[in-house]
């Protein structure tokens, strides 16, 4: 009887854990992303073409399982789901990634790392607008999402505003090169870099609210995935032949560019979309994207490790910062979704504006109030 009490515990408490499980999973993903791909762009491969392979290896990946698994429960598709796919594998692996990667060439690696800081609050200013998320400051559990917003963004702006000594982690005969190399900046283009780092943000949270409300009307996470990776390989492709023209750009071999077109369109695209769209479905998209600061600490870790590069301790408080803020808003949203359990529980409804919640045992839905 104890053996199976400890595992009847052990086994809720993997389940309530699961969705932090997953982010974090996700962020060590992301952080091999950022590693491949600067790689793979330094050696010369194009940002638009990259994106591209990336989406086509996804839509691979993806497509058979969403075919098989959900053949039985995929959804009519509409045309107006349709559109809203469309509109999705726009922003995301249109704009957003190409937007980023063009920050990162007329502005700096770290620039651009220390932005995707900024996604939480975006997409927490966002889901408040479209009524994602209901802020009452008389509620601790609201005031405290607020406050670890704010916490967040100042990690950030620490870290990219303030470097401070370099911390020596690990010695490397090529951190001095990679310092002058990370430490030069376009200046003539900084501005446009910078414009095109905040839309890339802007296009990356939109994505996370346009992809909550796709699946309240097209519930299949698979389905979705493999759609939006499909029309993004197909947008993506008619960006890239208005901006490049050279077809030698296209060529893959066994080298870097395969590496990062079959690693970001794997893990970064097919997984990512899939797991970040469950995860949505049940905590909302505040709780998805609060965990992005994470990858730029881990990013930091394995980039002194793997590529040399220098740490600063302007680095280091920052993110001690940003652990700070993201522990606060993950906290006020345990207790919303807790909330949320004890009305379901007792049938009360309520006016809670929240996305619909997974009733895995049932396998459907709690539908929340309707939104226009």
């Amino acid at each position: 009887m104890g053996e199976q009490s400890v595992l009847g515990g052990f086994c809720v408490w993997l389940k309530k854990a699961k969705p932090f499980l997953a982010m974090v999973s996700l962020q060590f993903g992301y952080a091999g992303m950022y590693i491949i791909t600067s790689v793979s762009l330094r050696k010369g491969m194009n940002h638009f073409v990259l994106a591209v392979y990336r989406h086509v290896f996804a839509t691979l990946v993806i497509a058979p399982f969403a075919l098989f698994l959900e053949r039985k429960t995929r959804p009519k598709l509409t045309l107006p789901i349709f559109l809203r796919i469309m509109a999705l594998a726009f922003l995301e692996p249109v704009l957003d990634q190409n937007l980023y990667y063009v920050g990162i060439k007329y502005t700096s690696a770290t620039l651009a790392s220390t932005t995707v800081n900024m996604l939480p609050a975006v997409t927490f200013i966002l889901a408040l607008i479209f009524r994602l998320e209901k802020v009452n400051l008389k509620k601790f559990r609201s005031l405290a999402k607020v406050i670890g917003t704010v916490i967040t963004v100042m990690g950030a702006m620490i870290m990219t505003l303030y470097s401070g000594p370099i911390i020596h982690f690990i010695r490397s005969g090529g951190a001095i090169h990679h310092q002058s190399s990370t430490a030069s900046v376009n200046t003539r283009h900084y501005f446009i870099g910078v414009l095109c780092l905040l839309g890339s943000i802007c296009c990356w949270s939109g994505f996370f609210i346009l992809q909550s409300f796709t699946l309240e009307r097209y519930p299949a996470e698979l389905s979705l995935t493999a759609l939006v990776c499909l029309m993004g390989t197909v947008e993506g492709a008619i960006v890239s032949l208005i901006f490049e023209r050279d077809m030698s750009a296209w060529k893959l071999g066994f080298n870097s560019r395969l590496l990062a077109a079959s690693y970001t369109g794997v893990v970064c695209s097919g997984i990512a979309y899939y797991v970040q769209g469950v995860v949505i479905r049940e905590r909302g998209p505040v709780f998805v994207t609060t965990f992005s600061p994470l990858c730029m600490i881990i990013t930091a870790t394995l980039g002194a490790i793997i590529l040399s590069e220098l740490v600063h301790l302007g680095s280091i408080l920052g993110a001690i910062i940003i652990v700070i803020g993201l522990y606060t808003v993950v906290w006020g949203k345990s207790k919303d979704f807790k909330s949320i359990e004890e009305l379901t529980l007792t049938g009360e409804k309520g006016n809670v504006q929240e996305l619909p919640i997974t009733n895995s045992d049932h396998g459907g839905t709690i539908d929340g109030p309707t939104r226009v």
